[in-house]
């Protein structure tokens, strides 16, 4: 049974502005280099697609109260390919699609309590049955793995 629901998996093709537009909710954690939880969060996104850029309004709250709002806008430049940034973003997002997988690249300035530190995302998100999407990211500096946010998308 396994075996036949990843094959119906792999079959899926994900398409950013259709799974996107919307409403979209998920919930994230941050675990640093050793494995230990560093924080937790809840994201509310809003989707919008006009035909060749996809606008996504993000809604972080933290843990610890804190509370965070991202704009991305992101160009489909080909059937597969994407490009984008938001804020705190540093230069282009770049991102490719594969079935039903999406790997999505970019430099981003994160602040830490009061420091501001240039790091590393390497996204992977994965489409699962039912509408659920799957995020791993590798964040680094320098090549060296500071921590891995692991999110978890479902569409409302």
């Amino acid at each position: 049974m396994l075996a036949m629901a990843h094959q119906e998996e792999e079959q899926q093709v994900l398409s950013l502005e259709d799974y996107f537009t919307g409403r979209t909710r998920a919930w994230g954690i941050f675990q640093d280099r050793f494995g230990r939880l560093r924080r937790r969060f809840e994201v509310d996104i809003d989707g919008s697609w006009d035909g060749e850029t996809l606008t996504l309004v993000e809604d972080f709250v933290f843990d610890d109260g804190e509370l965070d709002t991202r704009t991305w806008h992101i160009k489909k430049i080909a059937d597969t390919v994407y490009r984008g940034n938001a804020e705190g973003v540093i230069g282009t997002a770049e991102g490719v699609v594969k079935g039903n997988s999406f790997n999505w690249c970019y430099d981003f300035a994160l602040k830490v309590g009061k420091k501001t530190i240039n790091v590393r995302f390497n996204d992977w998100f994965f489409l699962q049955s039912d509408g659920i999407m799957i995020n791993r990211a590798k964040v680094t500096k320098f090549g060296l793995l500071l921590g891995e946010l692991t999110l978890v998308f479902a569409r409302p």
